[in-house]
C-alpha cells in the first residue's frame, strides 16, 4: 500500500522539450526524450539513468550525500572527460556576437536574427561540449531572459545527451548593475533587477542588505540557469588608483570580511539546493595591492606589493568572511586566485595561480579550503604585449611551454582552468605528471579535482534537473518586488559629502541649470575605444518631473553638475617607449594634470621578457585625465550662475582629489553605479541619504604617492570648506554629519 502511494505521487508534466517528474518524497528531475535518458524507479522513487546503463550507479541516487556520489562519478570518469571537467570556458554570449570578443557562428554562418533563434547553441559551443568535455561555462551577456532560460534547456539537453550525462554548470560575473538612464518602475519589472555597484553596497555598512541582494539575485540566477556566480569580489582596496576598486567592498577588511561573508550566505542559501547559487568568492590572496595602481590584467601591472609588510590583512575577507558561512554550505563554493605576482611574499615570484605556497599551503593546508580553485581567465596563454588587455597573463612563467604551464597550475593545487575551452594543454600536462610521479599519483590528483569539481554541481541539484520553464523565467526575472529591492538599495548607498547652508533637499519646482556633459574619446579599460560624446549626463525627462528645466542659467534658481571621478589611465604608454622612456606614467586621482615629483625613484618590483630594465618607475613624468572636462564644466557653470548655489552629483568608482573644484560647490553627491531617478529622490528629498563613504578620499596626490599600497586609511583626507574631513565612514544626512557606530565597527587600524 505504502509503495503504490510513493507512486501516485509521481507526475510527468512537459516544458517545451524537456519532461519534468515531480515525486512527493524526491527532487523534481527533468530530462530529454532525445538524450535517451530512462527514469529508474526503485522503492517507490524516481532517478535519472544518466549513463544509460539500465542500473542506479551510486552518482544517480539522490539520497545518497553529495560527496559520496562526486567521488563514484569522478571513478567512472577517463582523464579526457576529466580534463573537460577542469575547463571554464571562455565569455558566451547569448546569441554569439557576429565579431569581436564573444564572437561565433551558427552552421558556420554568424547570427542572423530573420533566420536564426538566439538561444541556439553555436559551432563553438557543440565542439567544446562534444569533443572537449567541457562542462562549465561563462554567459556574459542574453538578448533576454527567456532567451537565456532556453538557451540553457539546449545545452543542458546537449550535455545530458553525451557521456555520463554531467549537467552543464552555467555561471556569470556580477550582471545586476543599473541602467542609469532608465526610469524606474516597480511595478513594470525589469530585465532584471538593478543594484548599486559592490562599492555602493559597502556604503550602505549593511550585511543584512547584501544578504537579501544574494537571495534575490540567486533566484535570478537560476531562473536564467545560472548556476555559479564569479562572486563576490572581496580584495581589500588599499591602493586608491587600482582601475577594479569598484568591484570591491572598500578597504577595510572588517567590512569587505562582513559583506563578502552576507554575499556568500545569500547566494549559497545556507543548506544548498535547487535555490542555491555556488559562489566563487575573489582574488586570492587579494589584488588589491598592485604597484602604483597598476592591474594585473596588464603586464604592466603584473606585482602586487607589500611596503607595508601588510600581507596577511589581505586574506581576513577570505578567512573571517566567505569562509565562515551559515549552515550546511560553510565556505564559499570556490576561489579564484587572480592575477598578480605576490611580489616576495613566497619562495617564488610567479602569480598566485602558479604559488604551491600561497594554494597548496596557506589556503588548502593553513585554512583547510577543500573546495574549487578556479584560475582567472587565460592565465596560460602566450605573452605578447605590456598593455593588452585580453594578452595571455603568465605572470613569472613566461619561459615555461604550454603543456608546462598547465601541469604548474595543476601541481599548485589548481582545479580549473578560466577562459580555457580546449583539453589538450591538460592531457598533456596529465602526461608529464605520469613520467615524474607515475599514473597512481597523476589519477589520483585529476580525481580530487573531479570530486571538488563535481560537488559543486551536485550540491545546487543540477543532475536532477537542470531545466528552466522559460514562462517562469519570465515571471522571476526583474519582478516588481525584486526591482523595488534594488532601487531601495540604491538610495541606501548614497553619500552626502556636502550641504553648506542646508541648501537640499530642495524644494520641487525650483528651476534647474544642467549643463552637457563633453568627454573627449579615449580607450576602455578593455582596450576599446571610446567615441567623443557631448549630451546631457541626466535623464531629463526624469529631472522634468521633480524639477522647472532651463538651459538659461540665468533663469535658473540653482545648478545641478554630473560628472565622474577622474579617470587616469592604465599607468603605461606605448608613446612614451617610443620617446626612449620605460612606458611608465603615474595614475592620477584628479582632473588636472598631474606631475609625479613624489614617486619612488626606484620601483619595488619589475621584470618582464619584453622588457629590459625592472625600474618601473614614474617620477617626474605626467598623467593626464581623459575627463578633465568635467572640472571645467564645474568652472564654466560657477561662474554662469554668479553665486547662485551649484550641486555637484558624482558616479564614483575610485577615491578622487576634491581639493580641485570642491570649495565651489555648495553640495556634493557621491553615488556608485545608480539610477539617475536615485538621485533625484535624494535631491528632491524623497528619500534622505544615509551612507558613507567606504573608503578614504586623499587630500592631495603627493598623499596617494606616499602611502602604501597594501596598507588601509594611510593617507591624509580631504578637508572641506565646512570643516568635514572625507575620511572612511564619513557621510551626512540632512540634520548633519552622521554619527553612528557603523564606521568604528568596520574601521581597522592603519600602519
Amino acid at each position: 500500500m505504502k509503495k503504490l502511494l510513493a507512486l501516485m505521487a509521481i507526475s510527468s508534466t512537459a516544458f517545451g522539450q524537456h519532461i519534468e517528474v515531480k515525486q512527493s518524497k524526491g527532487p523534481t528531475l527533468g530530462y530529454t526524450a532525445d538524450s535517451q535518458v530512462k527514469i529508474i524507479k526503485k522503492d517507490g522513487l524516481s532517478f535519472k539513468d544518466l549513463n544509460k546503463n539500465g542500473k542506479l550507479d551510486i552518482y544517480e541516487d539522490w539520497r545518497k550525500p553529495v560527496d559520496v556520489r562526486a567521488a563514484d562519478l569522478a571513478k567512472q570518469l577517463s582523464v579526457e572527460e576529466i580534463a573537460g571537467l577542469m575547463l571554464y570556458s571562455g565569455h558566451q554570449a547569448v546569441p554569439a556576437r557576429t565579431e569581436g570578443y564573444f564572437a561565433g557562428t551558427y552552421n558556420g554562418k554568424p547570427f542572423d536574427p530573420k533566420t536564426m533563434d538566439a538561444s541556439d547553441l553555436t559551432d563553438q559551443q557543440k565542439k567544446f561540449l562534444k569533443e572537449d568535455n567541457l562542462r562549465h561555462v561563462l554567459l556574459t551577456t542574453v538578448s533576454s531572459p527567456v532567451d537565456a532560460a532556453k538557451w540553457n534547456n539546449k545545452i543542458q539537453a546537449f550535455c545530458e545527451s553525451v557521456g555520463k550525462g554531467i549537467p552543464a554548470n552555467n555561471s556569470s560575473d556580477p550582471r545586476h548593475g543599473t541602467q542609469a538612464r532608465a526610469e524606474f518602475n516597480a511595478a513594470a519589472g525589469g530585465l532584471i533587477s538593478m543594484w548599486p555597484s559592490s562599492l555602493g553596497m559597502a556604503a550602505t555598512f549593511k550585511p543584512e542588505l547584501v544578504q537579501k541582494f544574494g537571495r534575490i539575485a540567486a533566484q535570478e540566477y537560476r531562473a536564467l540557469g545560472i548556476a555559479t556566480a564569479l562572486s563576490p569580489q572581496v580584495d581589500m582596496a588599499t591602493e586608491p588608483r587600482w582601475l577594479r576598486f569598484d568591484g570591491t567592498f572598500g578597504e577595510s577588511s572588517k567590512l569587505s570580511a562582513a559583506m563578502g561573508e552576507a554575499y556568500c550566505n545569500g547566494f549559497q542559501n545556507e543548506n544548498w539546493g535547487s535555490l542555491s547559487v555556488n559562489a566563487m568568492v575573489k582574488h586570492w590572496p587579494g589584488g588589491g595591492s598592485g604597484e602604483g595602481g597598476r592591474d594585473a590584467h596588464y603586464a604592466n601591472g603584473k606585482f602586487a606589493v607589500y611596503p607595508g609588510n601588510n600581507f596577511k590583512e589581505h586574506l581576513i575577507p577570505f578567512t573571517e568572511g566567505a569562509f565562515k558561512l551559515q549552515g550546511q554550505t560553510k565556505k564559499a563554493a570556490a576561489v579564484m586566485p587572480y592575477y598578480t605576482i605576490s611580489w616576495n611574499q613566497t619562495s617564488e615570484n610567479v602569480a598566485n595561480n602558479y604559488n604551491k605556497y600561497l594554494v597548496t599551503d596557506l589556503l588548502r593546508k593553513q585554512y583547510g579550503y577543500d573546495g574549487v580553485v578556479c584560475t582567472d581567465w587565460t592565465v596560460t596563454g602566450d605573452h605578447k604585449a605590456m598593455d593588452v588587455f585580453v594578452d595571455g597573463k603568465v605572470w613569472g612563467v613566461e619561459n615555461l611551454n604550454m603543456a608546462e604551464r598547465h601541469y604548474k597550475v595543476l601541481m599548485a593545487g589548481v582545479d580549473q582552468f578560466g577562459g580555457n575551452n580546449d583539453m589538450k594543454p591538460i592531457i598533456a600536462a596529465y602526461a608529464m605528471g605520469v613520467k615524474e610521479h607515475g599514473e597512481a599519483f597523476m589519477r589520483a590528483r585529476m580525481e580530487q579535482s573531479a570530486v571538488r569539481l563535481l560537488r559543486n554541481i551536485f550540491q545546487v541539484g543540477l543532475f536532477e534537473n537542470p531545466y528552466q520553464n522559460p514562462d517562469q523565467t519570465k515571471a522571476i526575472v526583474g519582478k516588481p518586488e525584486f526591482m523595488q529591492a534594488g532601487y531601495e538599495a540604491q538610495l541606501q548607498s548614497i553619500v552626502l559629502l556636502k550641504n553648506k547652508a542646508n541648501i537640499l533637499p530642495l524644494q520641487t519646482k525650483k528651476t534647474i541649470y544642467i549643463p552637457r556633459r563633453y568627454i573627449a574619446p579615449s580607450r576602455h579599460f578593455l582596450g576599446f575605444p571610446i567615441p567623443a560624446s557631448n549630451e546631457y549626463p541626466i535623464n531629463m525627462e526624469l529631472v522634468k518631473k521633480y524639477f522647472n528645466v532651463t538651459e538659461n542659467p540665468a533663469e535658473a534658481d540653482l545648478a545641478l553638475v554630473c560628472i565622474e571621478n577622474p579617470k587616469g589611465g592604465i599607468g603605461y604608454d606605448k608613446e612614451d617607449v617610443a620617446k626612449g622612456g620605460n612606458g611608465y606614467l603615474p595614475i592620477s586621482l584628479q582632473y588636472g594634470d598631474y606631475v609625479a615629483n613624489d614617486a619612488r625613484e626606484v620601483s619595488i618590483a619589475g621584470g618582464d621578457p619584453l622588457e629590459n630594465f625592472t625600474n618601473r618607475s614614474y617620477k617626474g613624468k605626467m598623467a593626464k585625465s581623459r575627463n578633465l572636462t568635467d572640472i571645467q564644466m564645474i568652472e564654466e557653470t560657477r561662474q554662469k550662475m554668479q553665486g547662485k548655489p551649484l550641486i555637484v552629483s558624482i558616479n564614483v568608482s575610485n577615491p578622487m582629489v576634491f581639493a580641485e573644484f570642491e570649495g565651489k560647490a555648495d553640495a556634493i553627491l557621491a553615488s556608485f553605479g545608480v539610477q539617475d531617478q536615485a538621485i533625484l529622490d535624494i535631491l528632491s528629498g524623497k528619500a534622505e541619504p544615509q551612507a558613507l563613504l567606504p573608503m578614504q578620499m586623499p587630500a592631495s596626490m603627493q598623499t596617494v604617492e606616499k602611502q602604501f599600497e597594501d596598507v588601509p586609511f594611510d593617507m591624509e583626507c580631504h578637508l572641506d570648506s565646512e570643516g568635514h574631513r572625507y575620511d572612511f565612514g564619513f557621510g551626512m544626512n540632512w540634520k548633519g554629519v552622521i554619527q553612528d557606530e557603523r564606521a568604528k565597527k568596520y574601521r581597522t587600524p592603519s600602519k
